[in-house]
């Protein structure tokens, strides 16, 4: 998902019994389905969570422009030029739907953004992999917008109304993504040797940070049953991680691609494919600051902050301006 590693308070889930009497009202309201709004009470467990979860999601949208906005003036037609200029956008007001869902839980964007630049909130470790050929931005539509859909259409569901309702419109764009991504591979695949090897190469690198997105495994992922009870989350990490490969993995074979999981095959008892292990030390290690382009990526939000600073001195000052004006007329 693009918020990976969010850590709800607390090491075990209350019953009811145990519940102080505002909790459990709280949580019969969530139990039965109603969307918990910005001006009721919930737990502060409930609102850190939320905070870090939203936010982070967040700055996932806006550092993952960076990526795809790379390949802008590269991509070979004007069509293509225009579609990807187009999704770029599309990123750009998902995280200004998240930053103000977040605000509704009082804090401010200003706030969240110095928590990225200090290296306190994360963003997805996906979006610290490089784009090295067009096919990335086929394989990232494809694999990482896929994978992005799989965590976020059950997010339409969470028990936070703000949440819950940016999902949708997200959801329905991220899908348009998806498709564009899979568009350029099918393209790719059915054009020269070069092309065809171009796409592969592609899937071998994209795939297992994809599988990455959806965080660690359950055994280790401690605090995903709070999350759960509160209804912020649907699926534990390992279901969702499921529900990609048995997706994608029939994509990949229409595709003419070979999955890069020597291990992956199907089970037949089960109904869907066995796969390999991620490689959790690279993840951790990409998480933690230490991935091929985590500083370039911080590098690039720390200028885009610095750059807009006299545009935002500019805002505050006719604001200002505004104030007064309205305070004299009275």
């Amino acid at each position: 998902m693009y918020a990976q590693m969010v850590k709800s308070t607390g090491d075990t889930v209350k019953s009811l019994e145990e519940m102080e009497p505002d909790e459990r009202a709280f949580q019969e309201r969530i139990d039965a389905d109603i969307k918990i709004e910005p001006k009721d009470w919930m737990p502060e467990g409930y609102r850190k969570t939320l905070i870090r979860q939203i936010s982070q999601h967040a700055h996932s949208e806006i550092v993952g422009q960076l990526p795809e906005g790379n390949w802008i003036t590269r991509a070979p037609t004007l069509e293509r030029k225009a579609i990807l200029i187009a999704k770029v956008q599309d990123e750009a007001g998902h995280g200004l739907y998240l930053y103000c869902a977040a605000e509704t839980l009082g804090v401010s964007r200003d706030e969240m953004n110095a928590q990225l630049l200090a290296g306190k909130a994360k963003y997805s470790s996906i979006f610290n992999y490089p784009t090295l050929t067009w096919a990335d931005i086929g394989a990232i539509g494809w694999l990482v917008d896929g994978a992005a859909i799989m965590n976020q259409v059950p997010l339409q569901r969470c028990s936070f109304g703000p949440y819950s309702r940016a999902m949708i419109r997200i959801c329905k764009e991220e899908s348009f993504h998806q498709r564009q991504g899979y568009d350029i591979m099918m393209k790719l695949v059915a054009g020269t040797p070069e092309q065809k090897a171009m796409a592969q190469d592609a899937l071998n690198r994209w795939w297992w940070p994809s599988l990455m997105m959806f965080g660690p495994s359950d055994a280790t992922s401690v605090h995903s049953a709070q999350s759960m009870a509160w209804k912020i989350k649907q699926n534990t990490n390992d279901e969702l991680r499921q529900r990609f490969v048995d997706q994608t993995v029939p994509q990949a074979e229409y595709l003419g691609l070979q999955v890069p999981d020597p291990d992956l095959q199907w089970n037949e008892e089960r109904g869907s494919y066995d796969f390999g292990e991620v490689d959790w030390e690279e993840f951790f290690r990409v998480l933690k600051g230490n991935g091929p382009c985590n500083k370039e990526r911080l590098a690039a939000r720390q200028k885009a902050w610095d750059d807009g600073a006299w545009f935002r001195d500019g805002l505050m000052a006719h604001a200002e301006k505004h104030r007064a004006r309205k305070v004299a007329a009275e």
